[in-house]
């Protein structure tokens, strides 16, 4: 009797690590395939950097891909923590906003460090413009797009108005850098937008009169 307990219990016992067994070797997976996928986006940033040493791209690559997972770690540990904010706090609505504000500034402090962490350790191998094509590629291109866009919508732009554009256009790039997704790396310069829309308004622009003439100068251009 007592070694078919034994064995029962062993039996039991094993039965029950399969699940976290199973979960275990499902996060890895996940985590290899995420992994693969940043390495990839990052050694497709490398590649526009015009680097000659292949043992520089490669750590540069390294170096980028590591920012991709630190970032995500610091997001999938404040979502995790929420989730158990909701699930310990649901019947009371007040405490619940409080501590997931709280663990949201968390997250957000930690982002810095690792942003000027992430620059210096580009420093080490890059020059300033090659720093400035990795943060570009990491927002998708969108402050030169936006700065172009400006530029050939209001072409009396002065040189103090184009300056500001582009010290706006260029913090919302930093911002984006550490965003968690393509839509909120998209929100900073949304945000920032505004800002200079709000700008050129005040200095006497009716930016939808401007938007509505680039368009049909566009329009125009494409049918001739």
């Amino acid at each position: 009797m007592k070694m078919l307990f034994k064995y029962c219990a062993a039996l039991l016992l094993f039965a029950c690590t399969i699940p976290a067994f199973a979960q275990d070797v499902q996060t890895a997976d996940k985590k290899a395939e995420y992994v693969k996928v940043v390495t990839e986006r990052a050694a497709k940033i490398t590649a526009t950097l015009g680097l000659t040493d292949a043992g520089k791209a490669s750590k540069v690559t390294e170096i980028i891909a590591r920012q991709y997972q630190d970032l995500n770690e610091v997001y999938t540990a404040r979502d995790n923590k929420i989730k158990e904010i909701k699930e310990r706090n649901a019947d009371n609505k007040e405490d619940l906003a409080a501590a997931i504000k709280a663990t949201e500034m968390e997250a957000t402090s930690k982002l810095q460090p690792l942003h000027t962490q992430y620059l210096a350790s580009l420093s080490q191998y890059l020059t300033a413009e090659q720093v400035d094509k990795v943060k570009d590629g990491m927002t998708y291109n969108v402050r030169n797009v936006t700065y172009t866009a400006y530029n050939s919508m209001i072409p009396t732009l002065t040189q103090e108005q184009k300056a500001q554009i582009l010290t706006w256009l260029t913090e919302a790039r930093e911002q984006s850098m550490d965003a968690e997704s393509s839509q909120k790396k998209h929100a900073w310069f949304g945000k920032y937008k505004g800002r200079i829309n709000n700008y050129l308004s005040a200095a006497g622009y009716d930016m939808k009169k401007e938007e509505a003439g680039w368009m049909e100068r566009i329009k125009a251009e494409k049918n001739k």
